[in-house]
């Protein structure tokens, strides 16, 4: 099953990365948000990719093709120019690396997928937000219901620390940062059935709006709950803290990252 990444829009929310990078680029831990997302579905075994690409479409392009190269240790022979890597890249996805335009909006994105596609089922997600969402669970769901799309949703955490007092002032309880009470929001990581995508337009239609609110009227919307981690990177801020969450081991999705950055050894001598 293939998975389409929307991957091209401006990221303007994070303009301090973003003048320079697209925002699927920008670093946690080390590696893109983008490589983050893909270990996630590659760790369930889902390992085709569909990249939309739009502004600074060159920068994910750059990086997947000179991945192995940046990512290996090389023996070099500089008298005859041979090289022979010693160490190289286990990771085995495979991709298409498709640019959908400086200006398209999300759905119009997912349409010019379609050639790709096909008649298949796929999956759909944003190219800045990580989470410990069993994949082949939720397409299970999926399946189960027959209906064209499928959204996680999610309970994001609360911008501010919570504090609960009693009239005179003394404070009951504080938490820092819960889960939003208020309820669930989208959290992509869709699931969608080819004739969704008769429901987009074409480049101009925002996925979240005609589409979506269309599918949820007609009775072809289902949510599949999803009460784990899950987080955006819409500010520095957010990009701070996944960083720390990284660094501290506290990342949920940290060791399916790593699970696609190991290495494959090849022979230890020194010629090439």
């Amino acid at each position: 099953m293939k998975t389409v990444l929307l991957a091209g829009g401006f990221g303007t929310r994070l303009s301090e990365y973003t003048e320079d990078i697209p925002k699927p680029m920008v670093t946690v831990g080390g590696l893109p948000m983008l490589w983050h997302i893909m270990s996630i579905y590659s760790h369930f075994g889902h390992k085709e990719f569909l990249v939309a690409l739009g502004y600074k479409a060159e920068y994910v392009k750059s990086f997947f093709l000179n991945y192995e190269t940046l990512h290996s240790d090389f023996i070099i022979d500089m008298a005859t120019g041979k090289t022979r890597a010693v160490e190289r890249p286990a990771v085995d996805w495979k991709l298409g690396l498709i640019d959908t335009g400086l200006q398209t909006m999300t759905g119009g994105r997912i349409k010019r997928m379609a050639p790709w596609i096909a008649d298949e089922t796929f999956f759909a997600t944003y190219g800045d937000g990580v989470s410990d969402v069993d994949i082949n669970a939720l397409l299970a769901f999926h399946k189960s219901h027959g209906k064209l799309v499928t959204m996680t949703l999610a309970r994001p955490a609360a911008r501010f620390g919570v504090v609960e007092f009693e009239p005179g002032g003394l404070v009951r309880s504080f938490k820092e940062k819960p889960l939003d009470s208020s309820g669930y929001v989208n959290a992509g990581f869709f699931v969608m059935e080819p004739d969704f995508i008769n429901y987009i337009d074409g480049d101009d239609t925002i996925l979240e709006r005609d589409p979506l609110e269309r599918a949820a009227a007609e009775g072809q919307l289902m949510g599949y709950v999803h009460n784990g981690f899950w987080r955006p990177m819409d500010t520095k801020k957010d990009v701070d803290d996944l960083n720390k969450m990284w660094h501290t081991d506290e990342a949920p999705w940290k060791m399916w990252s790593l699970e696609s950055s190991s290495a494959r050894k090849t022979r230890g001598h020194f010629d090439v």
